[in-house]
Parts: structure tokens; C-alpha cells; sequence
């Protein structure tokens, strides 16, 4: 049975549950995934998201940070998570479907302003991260399995309004794309979003500091769908609801969505 699946750093499942509720109404995915929840899961409104018709979560959660969750309306089961770095942090949570596929919600760091480990601690936290992510992957690859989250970094150089000028920043300098680049490789992971829309400019983040950000358009593709290569022809109707950055009090990420026929 087809299944559409969303991914979406609501930077705040409470402050935002109505825009939540919002693109469950609209849009109708059956699988939604939120990082940046910022919320201890007993404290996630997963009473209203079950009125709305997604009964079935997994979910990991911090006070004010991190935190990571999918909504599903199909039966899921937990399938555990990974505490990258043994920080503690609710930064990944995976759910198994009836039919048999794995769904792994990440939320990579974003790494601080300075691109260099020795004097920006999180910089190394967040390469750290990614080492970790390709040696889980790569040493048992993954099948029937769809990775999705924030990853953080916008690999292609059509993925960021300026290739040239964003080099230096963070999210798009090479040692990023290259760590990110060995996680997908080692884990066999098909970047669907990607095989769906192969050219072109492609944005899922867009800065609160740009007074407008629509006309401004200086964005970077950070939101990602992975599928392992077993179920990665399967992936098709990739679609970024750019809209949603223009909702009243929106995240600064929009949503991802892909369509499964599995």
C-alpha cells in the first residue's frame, strides 16, 4: 500500500501544534516526522495530533531541545534510537511499519557559526555525529529503511542560493559534504528527494533574519529523504511546501514530502 511520508523541523512542536495540525489537515501524510521539538515527550500535544487522526508516535524528547517524533495514521512500532556520541541527546528515534520498513527521524547539529573543530566545539560535535551515522550504517547496511531529518547540510552546490559565497559557511563547506557524502555512501542511502527532482534550485530552509525571505530566496536545502537502495525506485512524488515558510509564526524549515508504493 502507497504511503506518504513528510519530514519538518517544527523548531517547537508546542509552540507550533497548530501549524502541525494545519499540514496534517491540508496535506494528509501518512507518516509525518518533526525534529527540533524542543519539548519532553510527555509534554508533546500528541492528544491533538490523535483527534487529527494520527493516533500511532514514537518520539524522544528534551527540555528545550533537540527532541525528535513521528506521527503516523498506520500502525508503527518503536524500533529503539541511537544517542550519537553519548551526549544523551534526543537527536534520532526509529519506527518499524507493519510492513516490515524502518523509518529513522534524525536531526543532525547544526554546528555552530565557525567552520573549524578546534576552536568551535560544536562544529566537532556535529562532524562527530556524521562519523558516527556513516560507521552505524556502514557496518550492517540497511534494508527497507528510510532515513529522513534535518540533516543540517545542503550537499549540492544547486541546493544553496550561492555555492561560491556559502564555502565558508557553515551547512556548506566541503569537509561537511564530504562527511555527509560518506554517511549516504556507507549506508547505501539514495537521496529521493534528488532522484525525483535531479536539476534545478532546491530549498527546504530560509533565515528569520532576511526581513523577506520569499523575495530574498536565500535558501538551503538542509531537510533530506533517504531510502536504502532495495526500496529506493519505489520513492516518487518528491515536493518541498515552500508555502508553509510563509505560515504565521512558521519554523524556518518547510516540509519534505515523498510518496512510498511498498
Amino acid at each position: 500500500m502507497p504511503f506518504t511520508l513528510a519530514t519538518w523541523n517544527i523548531n517547537s512542536v508546542r509552540l507550533r501544534a497548530e501549524l502541525v495540525l494545519r499540514l496534517l489537515r491540508e496535506e494528509g501524510p501518512d507518516i509525518l516526522c518533526l525534529q527540533e521539538c524542543k519539548s519532553p515527550v510527555e509534554k508533546i500535544p500528541f492528544d491533538l495530533f490523535a483527534r487529527a487522526g494520527y493516533g500511532h508516535w514514537v518520539a524522544r524528547g528534551q527540555k528545550g531541545y533537540n527532541g525528535v517524533a513521528i506521527l503516523s495514521r498506520l500502525p508503527l512500532e518503536d524500533a529503539g534510537h541511537i544517542d550519537w556520541c553519548k551526549r544523551g541527546d534526543a537527536r534520532h528515534v526509529a519506527a518499524r511499519l507493519d510492513n516490515g520498513v524502518t523509518i529513522h527521524n534524525c536531526y543532525i547539529p547544526a554546528g555552530g557559526d565557525v567552520p573549524d573543530r578546534e576552536v568551535n566545539e560544536k562544529f566537532g560535535h556535529k562532524l562527530d555525529t556524521l562519523t558516527e551515522m556513516r560507521d552505524h550504517f556502514g557496518s550492517a547496511r540497511p534494508d527497507r529503511s528510510i532515513l529522513v531529518g534535518d540533516l543540517n547540510i545542503a550537499p549540492r552546490e544547486d541546493d544553496v542560493w550561492s555555492h561560491k559565497q556559502l564555502l565558508k559557511v557553515v551547512s556548506h563547506t566541503p569537509i561537511e559534504v564530504a562527511h555527509l557524502g560518506d554517511a549516504q555512501e556507507a549506508g547505501g542511502w539514495v537521496d529521493v528527494t534528488r532522484k525525483d527532482i535531479p536539476e534545478g534550485q532546491l530549498y527546504s530552509w530560509w533565515s528569520y533574519r532576511a526581513r523577506d525571505w520569499d523575495a530574498a530566496d536565500k535558501g538551503r536545502r538542509l531537510d533530506h529523504v533517504w531510502a536504502s537502495a532495495d526500496i529506493a525506485d519505489a520513492a516518487h512524488g518528491s515536493r518541498i511546501l515552500r508555502g508553509a515558510r510563509g505560515w504565521d509564526k512558521p519554523s524556518d524549515h518547510a516540509p519534505v514530502f515523498a510518496t512510498f508504493d511498498l
